[in-house]
């Protein structure tokens, strides 16, 4: 497949029992745009009540990609034209989906093979069952463009086992198919080379079909992290983190810290108390929270300068207003927050 302009950027079939999705844009790993958002909420809408669908499943096409995101070089443009509503039109439709499939009265199954980020964790975190590839590379990196984590986020990363969402969250760190395994993220391990196999089963024996094909998860570096995690993670305050850390003096505290060092200053506080206020919410209320929050975020210099940076010029070289996390005030975080 691929995703020529011929071709739609969702496609969609119903066959033996399966609605398949399949995301089309492999060409710029599958990143979501508003049509492709409103093509997702079209086909799980008119699927709820069909009784010709007995399970749903979703893939990226290329190989490369499941999902790398949401479309942040548009929002970003949105931003400098000065166009408020397009931005919010964006993340409420992508909000939306988020919360159809959380809530999908069917098996929904995410079949992850490469690279799913940010919007793509949006639609396979909250599905019933989450298959990851050997080829899976999961993260959440909105703090390096001074967004932060949502698509639920606040929700989900809060629950994950000790202290792996906030340190997730704030370092963006990439995580493998046996991380992911160990942090709840994906249910089960199927390599690329089964998928086939799994997908024929799933049209035949339905969910069961998960269970025969799963394999053992590869080793997680999360597990082997764990602990130090949880140690220098431990605070729901930025300052306290970095203090932590250079207190652990390893290899591993050492390459953390330069990681938090290199992220927006303004976007890590805001995570750490938007993941702190997620913690006691339902996910429809951590959603409307971010919702809330986007407006005040994008505006932010700090956004169009690390969409910049990261993703226009890809020069790795922002300049963030603050430019450290000493000079964040509480006032300003909390200032984000008003209305959230």
């Amino acid at each position: 497949m691929t995703d020529a302009a011929t071709e739609p950027s969702v496609l969609t079939e119903v066959a033996h029992g399966v609605g398949r999705i399949v995301l089309n844009r492999p060409r710029v790993l599958n990143v979501l745009d508003p049509e492709m958002i409103a093509a997702l909420a079209s086909a799980l809408t008119a699927w709820r009540d069909d009784p010709a669908v007995r399970l749903v499943t979703i893939e990226g096409a290329g190989g490369r990609a499941f999902c790398a995101g949401g479309n942040v070089r548009l929002i970003r443009d949105n931003v400098l034209r000065g166009d408020a509503a397009a931005s919010e039109a964006f993340f409420a439709a992508e909000y939306r989906v988020n919360r159809m499939i959380a809530e999908y009265p069917k098996p929904y199954v995410a079949l992850i093979d490469g690279l799913s980020m940010g919007g793509g964790l949006g639609l396979s975190v909250h599905g019933s069952h989450r298959v990851v590839t050997e080829h899976a590379v999961m993260a959440m990196p909105e703090t390096a463009i001074a967004l932060f984590p949502d698509i639920g986020a606040s929700y989900f990363l809060p629950r994950l086992p000790g202290r792996l969402g906030l340190y997730l969250a704030l370092t963006g760190a990439r995580v493998s198919a046996g991380d992911a395994i160990y942090a709840g993220l994906a249910t089960h391990h199927v390599p690329r080379a089964s998928l086939a196999a799994l997908k024929a089963a799933l049209a035949r024996d339905g969910v069961a079909a998960l269970a025969a094909h799963a394999h053992a998860p590869p080793e997680s570096l999360l597990a082997r992290d764990r602990a130090a995690i949880d140690r220098c993670f431990a605070a729901d305050d930025v300052m306290a983190i970095l203090r932590a850390l250079e207190a652990e003096g390893t290899e591993w505290s050492r390459r953390t810290l330069e990681t938090l060092r290199r992220m927006s200053p303004t976007s890590l506080c805001v995570t750490a108390e938007l993941l702190k206020r997620g913690a006691t919410m339902t996910l429809p209320e951590c959603l409307a929270m971010e919702l809330r929050l986007t407006r005040g975020v994008i505006r932010h210099p700090d956004f169009a300068e690390g969409v910049r940076a990261q993703v226009v010029d890809k020069t790795r070289d922002p300049r963030w207003q603050p430019a450290r996390v000493e000079e964040v005030s509480r006032e300003a975080v909390l200032a984000l927050f008003e209305g959230a």
